[in-house]
């Protein structure tokens, strides 16, 4: 017992030192960007963007919202329904054996048009630049999200601090767990808005009580 405890604090310690690095780095990545995407402008004796930022930063949130709707989308038709999605897929559903699980391919997976879309608008100065920039940017901080709240506070990989008490998140949590029990056929598909996924197919009232319980 005592071996398997070490054993699993150890996989959360690896996963939690490869999360952070990661994130660290990308977030380190992203602000260096924006700050020098846009005082590009200002270097070459232009005015300041004021309307290409807005746009950046519109697209930044629709990236977040369109991922979530995405993930949905995906998490249903590419992960479960689609065999070779599945096979992938199906590591997360079964008991882990170590750090990492086949799944984690698809956080690569998204991450690549979010570099492609990032790199573009960082070298593309223009309007069209800035709304690459900003989608690339929105998926970026989705995905950080994402797994923050999927990996560490939903399946407990690594610890996540203070964000285990804030009581929305604690609902997302629990409904992404009735997603693993199959019990509203697999609903919900998205994990942020979870719980509204539930309430259209009649699972408020179980996630009620699960939250009851907490």
């Amino acid at each position: 017992m005592m071996l398997t405890q070490a054993l699993f604090r150890r996989e959360q310690t690896v996963y939690k030192v490869s999360a952070i690095a990661a994130s660290a780095a990308v977030i380190a990545l992203a602000v260096g960007a924006v700050h020098y995407r846009f005082m590009w402008h200002m270097k070459q004796g232009h005015e300041f963007p004021t309307a290409e930022a807005l746009a950046t930063f519109c697209l930044t949130i629709g990236g977040i919202v369109g991922m979530e709707m995405w993930a949905r989308w995906a998490h249903k038709t590419l992960w479960h329904d689609f065999l070779p999605g599945w096979k992938l897929h199906k590591s997360h559903h079964e008991p882990r054996t170590g750090p990492f699980e086949d799944n984690d391919v698809f956080a690569i997976v998204n991450a690549a048009p979010a570099m492609g879309l990032c790199f573009y608008g960082l070298i593309t100065p223009t309007m069209v630049g800035g709304l690459c920039f900003g989608a690339g940017l929105g998926i970026t901080l989705f995905g950080i999200s994402y797994m923050f709240v999927h990996d560490g506070l939903v399946h407990r990989r690594f610890p996540v601090g203070p964000i285990a008490e804030v009581p929305y998140l604690k609902r997302v949590a629990l409904a992404h767990q009735l997603h693993h029990s199959e019990k509203f056929d697999g609903v919900p598909w998205g994990l942020f808005l979870g719980p509204q996924e539930l309430e259209a197919v009649g699972g408020k009232e179980e996630l009620d009580r699960l939250c009851e319980k907490q």
